[in-house]
């Protein structure tokens, strides 16, 4: 059965219009069940065609303009024809040629609406950015969200309880939902994948492994020789060890036993390919934020801990406030924040503050506290960076237990990130 997911709305809107639309994620996030779900959803009677480009007989149907064409007219599609036809092509970044074909279907036959999805935002980047310009749409397909998560387990009262939580100021929210605590700390522990959400604990480390054997054996191999997998995979691992903190790329070259520009290539390959995402330093000079040392996250806790190899709940773990953190820019992320928007600010004297989001109108300092009784110099740095920064909008505060108001800052619990989006 299929659960529901935020942005699918989105992506029925997207059938209206006649771009192409591109889902692009990582492997195993939905994609293929969201562009599934449209398919089945579209009229009995309506014209389509739903192809996986991993089947490489599907490919050659589409290999050509032509035979694109053909294999259209053959399920049902006539050009100039008052009904749209929907053609679906599930993992196409596998095949350069394919960017062509689009090119001519969006040019000479509006009246065919593409739906396109793909693992690797470097290779649909290299390869359909320059030809696709202005004829597409693109989405990005992201782990579930803690609240779609709820909706996956199928805890439903939970989920109502989740959100409801705006409505209540409580000094302790541990004590009044101990059940959804229970769920965040699986959550902060094995990550928003949907296969790995769906199935017992004991076997959620197995799936992990299988979804990421995967991604080395074809995503990785795409871009690197064999024989440097085990340098990528020897710097992935000592990003999960360091994540959330500055991480020099001299350090990872060190580490990996490679030079510091092919460090920040595997980086780039992992931030395209989304496994992680990478953060600057908030500056008003924006050139100072491109040659500063970068805070560097997984996309997803469960991805880091498998890397980390390391599942213990956060309860027993030294890392609890990174894996907090991490949780945190995963959803705001997933809430619509662009990557590029959320900095980090530290000054030489050692105060800091641990997101900044980038708005138009002027910087939003947020603190992340996972813990549970604040002090006074937890708020610190939120005033320091005031104090720095006069057109700051707003003071926040993020803690998953204490909600009370405060006069200057605003506190919120994890589960209500979307007070937040009116600065994405």
């Amino acid at each position: 059965m299929y659960k529901n997911r935020q942005i699918f709305s989105r992506l029925e809107e997207q059938s209206k219009n006649n771009k192409i639309t591109l889902l692009i994620g990582a492997r195993q996030v939905g994609k293929t069940t969201l562009l599934s779900e449209i398919y089945r959803r579209l009229p009995q009677d309506c014209p389509k065609l739903f192809l996986d480009l991993d089947v490489y007989s599907n490919y050659e149907k589409v290999s050509t303009y032509e035979n694109c064409l053909n294999i259209l007219k053959l399920n049902g599609y006539k050009p100039n024809h008052e009904r749209r036809f929907f053609l679906f092509l599930d993992e196409f970044q596998r095949y350069s040629d394919i960017s062509l074909v689009l090119k001519n279907l969006a040019d000479h036959h509006p009246d065919v609406k593409i739906f396109a999805s793909g693992s690797s935002s470097l290779a649909i980047n290299e390869r359909v950015q320059e030809s696709l310009a202005g004829r597409k749409r693109t989405v990005r397909v992201y782990p579930l969200s803690f609240k779609e998560y709820l909706e996956f387990v199928d805890q439903s009262e939970l989920l109502e309880k989740v959100n409801n939580i705006s409505g209540v100021k409580s000094k302790n929210l541990k004590v009044l939902v101990p059940e959804v605590f229970t769920e965040l700390e699986k959550f902060m522990i094995y990550g928003g994948y949907p296969e790995v959400a769906q199935v017992q604990d004991q076997e959620k480390e197995e799936v992990l492994a299988s979804i990421f054997d995967l991604y080395v054996k074809k995503d990785l191999v795409d871009f690197l020789a064999l024989d440097r997998i085990k340098h990528a995979k020897t710097l992935i691992q000592h990003l999960a060890i360091n994540n959330g903190q500055e991480t020099p790329y001299s350090q990872l070259a060190q580490v990996a036993s490679i030079n510091e520009k092919t460090a920040k290539n595997y980086v780039e390959i992992l931030r395209e390919t989304f496994i992680i995402t990478v953060h600057t330093p908030f500056f008003t000079n924006r050139n100072k934020e491109l040659v500063k040392t970068p805070k560097i996250y997984f996309l997803d806790n469960g991805v880091r801990n498998y890397f980390l190899n390391n599942f213990n709940g956060p309860q027993i773990r030294p890392d609890a406030s990174f894996l907090f953190e991490g949780f945190v820019i995963s959803e705001l992320i997933k809430n619509g924040f662009k990557p590029d928007r959320l900095k980090f600010w530290r000054t030489k004297n050692r105060q800091e503050v641990d997101l900044v989001l980038n708005h138009d109108s002027g910087p939003v300092p947020v603190e992340i506290k996972y813990k549970s009784h604040l002090k006074v110099s937890d708020f610190q740095g939120l005033f320091t960076f005031c104090e720095n920064y006069s057109q700051s909008q707003g003071l926040y505060l993020i803690n998953p237990y204490n909600n009370q108001p405060s006069k200057e800052v605003c506190l919120l619990s994890p589960f209500e990130l979307e007070g937040l989006n009116k600065f994405a």
